[in-house]
């Protein structure tokens, strides 16, 4: 692991943005709330807030942080039918959170998958990336800039 210990606590912010692409009949049982799973994105939400608090034990070199802040949201996209999801997660600390940001994103995305994968294994997760990141001694980073 990176040496962290004589790096300066600052306040810092990761957002992450992917998209889950699905049939439109997939879509409106998600929409609906009828997925025989129950209430997909409300799952997906509290997966990813609780893939964010364990990314330090699923990527080795990661430090363990104490979060102050994890919010996964859901955009439902009816043409083509997708639903994107954005992740923003914030420490007071040493060290980025980039990471959780990354690993909240992709299992919320795979949360849906799976619970509506009887219905439509053709589900395709795409573009997950790092929208922008701010704090530490790099300062901030915004996609496309």
């Amino acid at each position: 692991m990176v040496d962290v210990g004589r790096k300066p606590s600052t306040h810092r912010i990761a957002r992450v943005s992917g998209e889950i692409h699905l049939l439109p009949a997939t879509l409106a049982l998600v929409q609906q709330g009828t997925a025989k799973k129950g209430d997909v994105l409300g799952i997906a939400r509290i997966a990813g807030i609780q893939a964010a608090k364990k990314t330090s034990d699923l990527i080795p070199l990661c430090h363990p942080l104490s979060l102050t802040r994890i919010a996964v949201d859901f955009t439902i996209v009816v043409s083509p039918p997708h639903i994107v999801c954005e992740t923003t997660v914030e420490t007071v600390g040493p060290t980025g959170v980039e990471m959780e940001a990354l690993i909240a994103t992709q299992t919320a995305l795979a949360t849906i998958y799976d619970m509506c994968k009887a219905v439509d294994r053709g589900m395709t997760i795409t573009n997950v990336r790092l929208m922008d990141k701010h704090g530490g001694k790099s300062g901030s980073f915004v996609a496309g800039e």
